[in-house]
């Protein structure tokens, strides 16, 4: 009995633990960079060029065949011991080998290795672009998580703070220091905040169904963030001129590499259809035996004549284009036009690049000055909610009048902590930029 109650508390604790699970920002970056099913594709790819490169390694080897091959004949055949022609049925086999080797192709298997190294570089790339837009919107979710959490503790408080002014309104009008109105008037703020609880609460729950889908978990209703407090950490890149951190960005950005890898891939494209206008040379190598039978006269054992019949040989083989219906020369154009589109767009993508660092710079200083207002704002609206306070307790302010302070104040304190993690946030794709990993 008491081993079954043990097991019972077990199993409810692990099962508590489970339920009770509070996933921080790191946690949640890393599970959805490697749950995200895009991510998993583009890894595939990966896998797939990995393929490429082997199958371009093996075009400087030669390949090798084997054949065999019997035959039946009947009728007029040659013995092969007298070389006279006689009438019977008769059996052959043929063993052979083959191999072929490309010995100079215009150096077009070399430039064809180099092309797969590129293109697999090309989606790694492509993978870790992919991985830093995954986390920045991971981020963002996780944010918007804590805005809203944060938000729901204020309005909270704040609902404490008009439970206890009913029951204090109540005895100022008891003792006839306040008008009854003065009660209803401070209920039906009560009932304002109330609703407002409500939409905080079910902001929270959106957002959680969010980043919840970004990191394509099962179960919902175990998911919930972690509810630490992330203050703002002083940082220094603000002090960089939006040109500089440009110019880092340049260097760190993978849609920016991926750009120009595909220009490197462009340029060996031209040369590998170049490689088309030279000749080809190409080895082979061939070994033949076989073996004969027939009813009418005794063969030789079959040892005897695969020794006997052996034959070896050996050739090159030059082709040499002369014409081939422009298909060279389209060729050549062809990967000329795709070199000046890869120049377009990686000219295009720095200045894409280039707006958006601008855009985040100008973002974020403006972010923090708004933090700072808004900081402001609050102690003064502090102020003003703490005099009415005083007024109104006894009974030298209206509550028409302390109402619209305390809503003042309670926007005011809403306001900071939005300015904060907005701050935060654009603070964090400014750093993205500049390559600093993201974390809070």
């Amino acid at each position: 009995m008491k081993t079954k109650l043990l097991l019972t508390l077990i199993l409810c604790t692990c099962l508590s633990n489970a339920q009770t699970k509070k996933w921080t920002l790191k946690e949640c970056v890393a599970y959805a960079l490697e749950n995200n099913i895009t991510i998993q594709k583009s890894e595939l790819e990966i896998e797939a060029a990995k393929i490429d490169v082997s199958t371009s390694k093996g075009n400087f080897l030669p390949n090798l065949n084997a054949n065999v091959n019997h035959s039946w004949r009947t009728g007029l055949n040659t013995d092969p011991i007298t070389n006279t022609n006689v009438v019977a049925t008769t059996q052959s086999t043929g063993f052979g080998l083959s191999s072929n080797i490309t010995l100079y192709d215009g150096m077009r298997n070399i430039k064809q290795l180099h092309k797969s190294n590129l293109n697999l570089l090309s989606k790694q790339y492509q993978l870790d672009d992919m991985k830093d837009n995954i986390s920045l919107n991971v981020c963002n979710a996780f944010l918007q998580i804590l805005f809203n959490k944060e938000s729901l503790k204020a309005l909270k408080i704040q609902q404490e703070l008009s439970v206890k002014e009913v029951e204090r309104t109540k005895e100022l009008v008891k003792a006839g220091r306040k008008p009854k109105g003065d009660i209803l008037e401070i209920e039906a703020t009560l009932a304002d905040q109330e609703k407002a609880i409500v939409n905080m609460e079910n902001n929270i729950l959106i957002s959680k169904l969010s980043l919840f889908n970004l990191l394509v978990l099962k179960d919902f209703d175990a998911f919930d963030i972690a509810d630490d407090t992330y203050e703002l950490i002083p940082t220094d890149i603000t002090s960089n001129s939006p040109q500089a951190i440009y110019k880092q960005s340049l260097t760190v950005r993978n849609d920016i590499k991926l750009s120009e890898v595909a220009i490197e891939i462009a340029e060996n494209d031209i040369k590998i259809s170049k490689g088309a206008y030279q000749p080809t040379l190409s080895g082979s190598y061939g070994f033949n035996t076989s073996y004969f039978t027939s009813e009418l006269f005794n063969s030789p054992d079959f040892k005897t004549q695969i020794d006997s019949n052996k034959g070896h040989s050996f050739g090159l083989s030059l082709s040499i284009p002369i014409f081939n219906r422009f298909q060279t020369k389209n060729a050549v154009k062809k990967s000329r036009l795709q070199l000046e589109q890869a120049q377009l767009n990686l000219k295009q993508t720095q200045f894409d690049l280039r707006d958006k660092v601008y855009q985040a710079f100008n973002d974020t200083k403006g972010a923090l000055k708004t933090y700072e207002a808004s900081i402001k704002a609050l102690e003064a609206r502090t102020l003003a909610y703490d005099y009415a306070t005083e007024k109104f307790n006894v009974g030298a302010l209206d509550s028409f009048t302390f109402n619209q302070s305390k809503t003042s104040y309670i926007n005011a304190e809403t306001d900071v902590i939005k300015a904060k993690y907005d701050y935060i946030f654009k603070l964090k794709v400014l750093e993205f930029y500049f390559g600093v990993p993201i974390n809070l």
